[in-house]
């Protein structure tokens, strides 16, 4: 075999020798491979080249792009994904032995899931300890003899493999629970293709996208509708791989959906949306089976759908995976996956998992005592045990000796908790680390799942794990870690699908089935819409601050009057920040600049701009599937910085975040398309802007017929220019507030909001028979129509105040009628709505 250790390495990227760098994985390496490797090194030298960039920082502009995100265990804040600009290059033909291997063993997956849940022989016959499956936490005893209608146990599951330095693969870890980390497969692909335009496929790298049409297809085969609702049940924004969920939901099309938008009446599942509950055929669920159902498992769960377990039991809902069936991701079922091979099977397994004993066996538990150094020692049922930290594998040979006779004592006293397991030696490869190549060892996330035929099918490619320290004893990301996309080569003389590689690519590609046409956005769910209003206000609650600061401190066009010239409008203004609970009272009482300052960036302060954006970002982690990497990028960025509270700092400051608030404005009224989703976001927006500026107009009636106080309002509402080339004089009162109030062809006046939130409105669907109006249409007309009849001088401030009051409660009735009521959104303190 042709070995790539002899080859010399481009200039630049030869930090290590060849030999060296090359790692296990290609020193015996097919033609292919070792030819891919070396095309892919050439490629990224001549991108190196030919940007001045560093390819690590032009794959982490992608990432930040994509919004490719994870958190660390016991973290709050995300991170960016850590992405390897060098894929792990792996043959056909070896990959085809892999994926045999995986299939066969998903095959005796779905036979033991299917007997432990449903005749019980293999404990009965004595191939399994009944204390091994009754000892797993996964175990779900309310689902023995519930069985799923006319669908397997197991759509999609995702397996931990490591290859040895001579080339053989082995199982680390089944993940049934969760395929957690194909929707890394996948942006990890998108990120590297866009960053290496067309390397990929000049080495013949196969693409997934197929896989996950597959996946798709596979769920719905299981419902019983010919065109399924299928939805993507998350455990919320805090789970660590909710990014992953949201990529991944947006990409297949599924509904995100958490446990509080479901119900379940006659059996069957339906989600809350604005148009009333639609039903839900299939649910892709990426929580655990306790948490699924508090009235049948664990009652403590709050993200559970009451009543689920008993539309599952009736057919009323598919569940891919079943319920129960991560009972075998227990390391101890691992010591006795040879014997079942061949009992289910009658076959050898093809992919061994790393060899395995279970000490709840006497004579076994006495072999890892004997061998206690050649061993790691894990938990049997994946969960924190005795003498096992953090419920991690350790290697006995590192443990010192207190340590040691711990565990020792721990596995005597209980020894069905624990696990003994060879120490696997890892294959690496080369990764890009700084400008050098570093061999680095490696496991791989493969994903195996049901198409719309029923068969198993397995991506060609998954992810890689590149461990910083030369071990993996998780499958968990940690600190220094990478990863790295996975590219299944072919042959220049190859075939794909029974065709020659090189006439593939020239073929005219095939078309696709028809698809049924469809428009719109889909459903929208009610907690989405009370996302997305709130994201909207926020958004506007923190450009109204914004503005204000800058009102405060000088106006956007320096040769006007701007309130600096009146303290008495300045001192109202300062109020304003007050009420709004951007800034506290002693803050007030000091110097102006101070006071604004802190009206940007006290995040103690629940109105300030700080804590606004804090509350945007955090509502935008659960519309993370409808917003777009632009958006998200722009969003995410840290607040500029003030040294101090110098006027001109802060206004410098109030500045850019006016131009930053508006680019994302323009975002959202380019990117979202006009239906349920972009009426509400834009009704938070309007209903918010609104109330400001009634409320504004209160604050300033004292000193209403000032020139500081006019041009305040007209600056706040951003239209100065429009009222100078209308009127070509200085502002006067009654000209101001028609423009301000009444004139509906501002887009910044009351009248134009009211217009727009009765617009929105109308757009909804409605519930009632005999197309009778809904309470908050009524409500948004009675809001309009004194602004669409009223002439300015009928306007004085109690009126304004009327106005507000009607704002106020169509907020209420909008929320009322649209949202969930069981858990009502509580607006936030010193906000313009309460």
């Amino acid at each position: 075999m042709a070995t790539a250790h002899d080859q010399t390495l481009p200039a630049g990227l030869a930090g290590y020798p060849a030999d060296v760098a090359a790692g296990d994985l290609y020193r015996d390496a097919a033609p292919e491979v070792a030819a891919a490797w070396r095309q892919t090194a050439q490629g990224l030298q001549a991108l190196r080249e030919e940007s001045g960039v560093a390819v690590q920082e032009l794959v982490a502009r992608q990432i930040l792009d994509l919004g490719m995100a994870f958190r660390l265990t016991g973290e709050d804040e995300e991170r960016e994904w850590p992405l390897s600009p060098m894929p792990l290059i792996i043959g056909a033909g070896e990959w085809a032995e892999v994926e045999r291997g995986l299939i066969q063993r998903a095959r005796l997956l779905e036979a033991v899931v299917e007997d432990i849940y449903g005749e019980g022989r293999l404990v009965a016959d004595g191939h399994l300890p009944a204390a091994l499956v009754a000892g797993s936490r996964y175990f779900a005893r309310s689902m023995v003899g519930v069985a799923p209608r006319n669908a397997p146990h197991l759509h999609v599951y995702a397996v931990d493999l490591a290859r040895g330095p001579q080339g053989q693969w082995r199982v680390l870890e089944d993940r049934i629970r969760l395929a957690n980390g194909a929707g890394y497969a996948l942006e990890n692909r998108l990120a590297l293709s866009r960053v290496t335009g067309g390397l990929l496929t000049q080495i013949g790298a196969r693409r997934v996208a197929q896989f996950f049409s597959d996946l798709r297809g596979g769920i719905a085969r299981a419902c019983q509708r010919e065109n399924p609702r299928i939805a993507l049940l998350t455990p919320g924004r805090f789970n660590q791989s909710y990014p992953e969920q949201a990529h991944l939901a947006r990409y297949l099309g599924f509904p995100l959906v958490e446990g509080r938008d479901l119900t379940v009446s006659d059996a069957r599942v339906y989600v809350r949306t604005i148009a009333g509950p639609k039903r839900v055929d299939a649910l892709w669920r990426w929580i655990d089976t306790n948490a699924l159902d508090p009235l049948r498992f664990d009652a403590r769960s709050a993200i559970g759908v009451p009543d689920l377990f008993e539309a599952m039991e009736h057919g009323g809902v598919t569940l891919a995976n079943w319920p129960g069936a991560e009972v075998l991701e227990a390391p101890a079922f691992a010591a006795f996956m040879p014997r079942l091979f061949e009992v289910l099977l009658g076959e050898a397994p093809l992919l061994p998992n790393v060899a395995t004993w279970w000490c709840g066996q006497p004579r076994e538990a006495e072999d890892v005592r004997a061998r206690l150094d050649d061993l790691m020692i894990t938990p049997a049922f994946g969960q924190p045990v005795e003498g096992l930290p953090g419920g991690r594998p350790v290697a006995v040979r590192r443990l010192d000796p207190a340590a040691r006779t711990a565990l020792l004592a721990a596995m005597a006293r209980r020894p069905v908790d624990y696990c003994g397991q060879e120490i696997v030696t890892l294959s690496t490869t080369p990764a890009l680390v700084g400008e050098s190549f570093a061999p680095r060892a490696f496991t791989v996330r493969a994903f195996v799942a049901r198409n719309a035929a029923g068969a198993w099918t397995v991506m060609p490619g998954g992810f890689a794990r590149l461990s910083s320290s030369g071990e993996i004893r998780t499958t968990l990301m940690g600190e220094g870690d990478m990863s790295a996309d996975v590219c299944i080569v072919d042959r220049p003389d190859a075939t794909a699908f029974g065709t020659p590689i090189a006439k593939a690519a020239a073929a005219p590609r095939q078309t696709a089935l028809p698809q049924t046409v469809l428009r719109g956005g889909g459903i929208l769910a009610s907690q989405a819409a009370d996302n997305l209003f709130w994201f909207g206000r926020y958004m506007e609650r923190a450009e109204t601050t914004v503005r204000l600061v800058r009102a405060v401190l000088g106006s956007s066009i320096e040769a006007d009057a701007g309130a600096g010239h009146n303290p008495e409008v300045i001192a109202r203004l300062v109020d304003l920040l007050v009420s709004w609970g951007a800034i506290a009272r002693e803050d007030a009482d000091g110097p102006v600049s101070k006071a604004c300052h802190a009206a940007l960036t006290d995040a103690a302060r629940d109105g300030s701009v700080s804590a606004l954006f804090a509350a945007l970002r955090a509502t935008g982690l659960t519309l993370r599937d409808r917003l777009t990497s632009d958006f998200w990028r722009i969003a995410s960025r840290p607040l500029p910085t003030t040294d101090g509270h110098r006027p001109g700092v802060v206004l410098r400051a109030a500045r850019e975040l006016v131009e930053r608030l508006s680019a994302l404005s323009g975002l959202l009224a380019e990117n979202f398309t006009l239906g349920p989703s972009r009426h509400f976001l834009d009704m938070g927006r309007r209903l918010e802007r609104a109330v400001a500026l009634c409320q504004t107009v209160r604050a300033l009636a004292p000193q209403i017929e000032t020139p500081e106080a006019l041009g305040v309002l007209l600056d706040l509402s951003d239209s100065q220019i429009t009222y100078r080339a209308r009127y070509l004089a200085a502002p006067s009162l009654a000209p101001v507030l028609d423009m301000l109030l009444l004139d509906p062809a501002n887009p910044r006046s009351l009248a134009f909001q009211a217009e727009a939130l009765l617009g929105h409105i109308a757009a909804l669907p409605a519930l009632g028979e005999g197309n009778l109006p809904e309470p908050p249409l009524l409500e948004a007309r009675a809001l309009l129509a004194p602004l669409a009849s009223l002439p300015v001088a009928d306007w004085d401030v109690a009126r304004i105040a009327e106005t507000e009051q009607r704002l106020l409660a169509l907020s209420d009735t909008i929320a009322t009628r649209y949202f969930l009521q069981f858990e009502k959104t509580e607006p936030i303190k010193g906000s313009l709505l309460g």
